[in-house]
């Protein structure tokens, strides 16, 4: 069985891939009419604001790394156990939270963490107040309902728990993983989830706010594979691998 007596001294590393986080709280009470309702009905929010009640229910919101990803925090639990990237509506199939929130304008890409729900925009242009009161309605309104976020044939994905199949090597890999940069890059509003290693390079999926993050790159190299490398120097190397939704979008754009 593997040894993981390094793993104890990665708190002094954790900081290469910590960052400072600005959390807003939003309190609004949405059962009775708003003097500051607009014509359409959508419930304008001050931009000062650092409270809002919505029904019972408090969702902060936190900025991430990622300009156009914010993170929704409901203040329950969204996820039982792991988490589940949504690139687009046609993924959504198997969570009804998911298919709800992709059809508010200008929602891009959805991501479910044990507490949490990162919101992509797809418009650079298109600002955060104007998506913001719909996801807050849509968060409140779901939760309220009783359905589950997944359906039973919902498969979540794979995480980076050791197994008995692993050597030693990618045994601590994947410890390292999954005890330090994973909670510490879910903090951000996204994900890495092992996907091989081999010759000596890691080969790692971004999701959620980390997918189109401009500090991606940053993150993998500075954060991730420093400190891989500070306690498996097996370690040579860390390669994001794309998934098949993310490559079509980078293939568009390009």
């Amino acid at each position: 069985m593997a040894s993981y007596s390094r793993v104890g001294r990665l708190w002094n590393i954790s900081a290469l891939i910590s960052r400072p986080h600005t959390v807003r709280n939003y309190v609004a009470v949405l059962d009775r009419p708003s003097a500051k309702m607009a014509v359409t009905g959508r419930l304008l929010l001050p931009a000062t604001a650092n409270h809002l009640l919505a029904r019972n229910m408090f969702i902060q919101t936190q900025d991430t790394p990622n300009p156009n990803s914010v993170k929704f925090l409901p203040g329950r639990v969204v996820l039982e156990t792991g988490t589940m990237d949504f690139a687009g509506p046609r993924d959504a199939y198997c969570s009804p939270l998911a298919r709800h929130l992709f059809r508010i304008d200008g929602v891009k890409g959805v991501f479910l963490g044990p507490d949490f729900i990162t919101i992509t925009k797809a418009d650079e242009t298109l600002e955060w107040k104007v998506i913001k009161p719909d996801v807050f309605a849509t968060i409140m309104d779901f939760f309220t309902t009783g359905l589950p976020v997944l359906n039973e044939e919902a498969t979540q994905q794979a995480d980076t728990a050791p197994s008995d199949d692993d050597d030693e090597v990618v045994a601590m890999i994947k410890e390292l993983l999954d005890t330090r940069i994973r909670p510490t890059v879910q903090e951000d509003g996204g994900d890495v989830l092992y996907r091989g290693f081999e010759d000596g390079i890691v080969k790692l999926t971004l999701q959620g706010s980390c997918t189109s993050c401009p500090s991606s790159i940053i993150t993998l190299k500075s954060g991730i594979q420093n400190m891989l490398q500070f306690y498996v120097p097996e370690v040579e190397g860390v390669e994001q691998v794309k998934d098949e939704e993310q490559e079509v979008e980078q293939g568009a754009k390009g």
